[in-house]
């Protein structure tokens, strides 16, 4: 019952009270439990593992628990090991459960010229995750079983190690490290055999007490010396340096070779060597434009992650996502369009910026972006021209779509600019409000405390952004009120498309659309040139840019546009647009506008400044219409909807409201039931009210 409680159980198994006969040492039942190598830890590991005796476990625990030596075992329990902690390759290749190995030729002689070595014949492979390092292995063993290698390997064998076999169940001081040794002795007396440890960085400190050096890689130092163990092994470049770097002494008995991402041409070779496995299994075809498609795409759009791996998944996930549909839905042959759909997911951007016919977006843009933003013809053109760089592939492929700097005085449309560039694209619009980053301390915010700093586990705001977004536009408003520091850390982003943040991470802005707005030189344009001096005054906003920005900072810009005054005929079309967005708010609350040419030109005469450009706009709007109508859409005559004229009168903004014919129609029959009729008399005998606002 202790036994049971203790384990967290509540049912009394067989297994439980054989466990308590184990405490009655003199008794004739562990008498013959002993002496059918039956110790009381194989009985409690099969209650917590389900396993009676784990290979290469001591067989000559006490009754007690204690270890106690044996004579025999160590032959029987070697014997057992690599079948018990390590999976055959060879074995598993001839199964046909090992996808075929293309290309890595390189790669793979010399594997063979290091395993074929007298001394430290133990092949190291290092890269990035997802390029292809275990493939490589169990590449490597499928072409044994095939016979596709030279004869002097012909014979061998590749076991893999698996390291939760080998902790698991590893109670007592020194099981962990039989195990290995039993391990390694078994590879060293097997003829032929190869070890392989699959991110091989973590035998280094495995099974290491507290304040002991002694794991599993000391271990394995003195058999990697002699050449009597070969081992390959498999790491990422990141716990290379992390592990590897630092015991020299390991690093020395491995020869590294470097597994670099294959190229666009070797992926779509890669793609197509494996593409009747994915067939086969998820009973479909693909077509071979779209296997070209997902490693073009996945490259393109997937930015955190490596080819070859990125691409199979892609094809994988398309495979997938068309098995799951209905059979009357499901397509046979999968072509470029799924690929774009499942792209698309993964990368988290809108389907029609995956597609290869956003054509007529981009054909479009200039005319769309000018339907929404008037008068800025030159910032418009900048952009139009860059996208379709991009979109054609002929910009430089290291930079981002565009890095533009917009300069002018405020309320001209800069920002606006920016946030409909996104919306046409169908992007996210990061938006970065430079004035918060005025101290030294707060540029980090960005990218990353440094490590010991408070913060250091939150990352930059810049950073993970674009990384969650890495198609956007990138919106840095009033850059003039940051930071010096701020410019030395966007000088990489122009240059480079990348931002290393305080983890050591690469957050890639190469599809990202730089866009800083700043208000110098605002001053002196806003200043009235006397007689001829008009073209020298134009200048002065220049000279302010230079003054403000390093000169490395404007060399690494694609451009810096000025944005002009509006003029009184772009007012007047500020003015339609701001009254046609009142107009939908106006439809939702079932109420009909009009406006007369007279109040168009009293709010653009009113809403014009040459100094805050249409910004007084929205705030004589706000006053003079918004306030009155909201009375009345509360308790006034547009409670129950209608129609109202907006005019001048007198040299002031004048309101007449008309009550909704169909909405008195149809509520006729009710205020006649109530005994209400005179309102609804009111109502209609008094078609136009009018209203003057100051």
């Amino acid at each position: 019952m202790i036994h049971v409680q203790s384990s967290g159980r509540e049912e009394v198994t067989g297994a439980n009270v054989l466990v308590a006969i184990f405490s009655e040492r003199e008794s004739h039942a562990v008498y013959f439990l002993q002496k059918q190598d039956m110790t009381r830890l194989d009985a409690v590991s099969y209650i917590s593992h389900g396993v009676a005796k784990a290979p290469g476990e001591s067989s000559s625990r006490a009754a007690s628990g204690t270890d106690e030596e044996s004579e025999e075992g160590t032959n029987r329990e070697g014997a057992e090991a690599l079948e018990g902690y390590c999976v055959n390759l060879n074995q598993k290749a001839a199964e046909g459960r090992v996808d075929p190995l293309i290309g890595r030729e390189a790669e793979v002689d010399r594997t063979i010229q290091i395993l074929c070595r007298r001394t430290k014949n133990n092949p190291l492979y290092v890269g990035d995750p997802g390029v292809g390092k275990t493939a490589i292995a169990e590449g490597l063993a499928r072409r044994i079983t095939e016979g596709q290698v030279p004869e002097v390997l012909a014979s061998a064998t590749i076991f893999a190690l698996d390291m939760g076999a080998l902790l698991a169940g590893t109670r007592y001081r020194g099981d962990f490290e039989e195990r290995v040794k039993a391990v390694v002795t078994e590879i060293e007396n097997y003829d032929g055999a190869i070890l392989f440890i699959d991110e091989i960085h973590t035998v280094i400190g495995a099974g290491a007490t507290s304040g002991g050096a002694m794991d599993a890689s000391n271990l394995l130092k003195p058999a990697l010396q002699g050449g009597l163990l070969r081992c390959m092994g498999s790491t990422t470049y990141k716990d290379f340096r992390s592990y590897f770097e630092k015991d020299r002494a390991l690093l020395r008995r491995f020869q590294k070779i470097d597994v670099y991402e294959p190229s666009l041409p070797d992926a779509i070779k890669i793609l197509r060597g494996l593409k009747p496995y994915f067939e086969d299994f998820h009973k479909v075809r693909y077509t071979a434009e779209a296997v070209k498609t997902a490693v073009e795409l996945s490259d393109r759009y997937i930015h955190d992650r490596k080819l070859p791996d990125k691409a199979i998944d892609v094809i994988d996930e398309t495979g997938a996502a068309e098995m799951l549909k209905p059979e009357s839905r499901r397509r046979k042959t999968i072509g470029v369009r799924e690929i774009e759909s499942v792209v698309a997911k993964i990368a988290r951007i809108p389907p029609r910026s995956v597609s290869k016919s956003d054509k007529e977006v981009l054909r479009t843009l200039g005319r769309d972006l000018r339907a929404v933003v008037f008068g800025q013809e030159k910032a418009i053109e900048a952009l139009e021209s860059a996208i379709r760089l991009s979109r054609a592939g002929l910009r430089e492929p290291e930079k981002p779509i565009g890095s533009y700097l917009f300069s002018g005085p405020t309320g001209v449309g800069k920002t606006e600019v920016a946030r409909q560039l996104a919306d046409l694209l169908s992007v996210e619009l990061i938006r970065f409000d430079m004035s918060e980053y005025m101290e030294r301390h707060s540029v980090s915010r960005l990218i990353g405390a440094p490590p010991g700093y408070v913060g250091f586990d939150q990352g930059g705001m810049l950073t993970d952004a674009v990384d969650q977004n890495p198609h956007a536009v990138l919106l840095l408003d009033e850059i003039e009120k940051a930071h010096e520091d701020l410019f030395s850390v966007l000088l990489q982003i122009m240059d480079h498309g990348k931002l290393t943040d305080h983890n050591g991470k690469k957050v890639d802005f190469r599809n990202v659309i730089l866009i800083m707005t700043t208000n110098a030189g605002a001053q002196e344009m806003s200043q009235h040139a006397i007689g001829f001096e008009r073209g020298l005054r134009e200048g002065e906003d220049e000279e302010a840019i230079k003054r403000m920005f390093t000169p490395e900072f404007r060399n690494r810009l694609d451009a810096t546009i000025g944005f002009a005054h509006l003029s009184p005929a772009v007012m007047a079309r500020v003015v339609d647009k701001f009254l046609l967005q009142l107009e939908h708010q106006l439809e939702e609350q079932n109420v009909e506008i009009g406006t007369s040419d007279a109040a168009r030109a009293w709010l653009g005469e009113k809403g014009y400044d040459r100094l805050y450009g249409a910004r007084p706009l929205a705030r004589i709007i706000q006053e003079h219409i918004k306030k009155p109508l909201a009375e009345e859409l509360l308790f006034g005559q547009l409670a129950d909807g209608g129609l109202v004229n907006l005019d001048t009168e007198d040299g002031k903004l004048a309101f007449t409201f008309e009550p909704p014919k169909k909405t008195a129609r149809a509520k006729k029959p009710k205020r006649d039931t109530g005994g209400e009729g005179s309102g609804g008399e009111d109502s209609g005998g008094e078609p136009k009210v009018p209203v003057l606002v100051e």
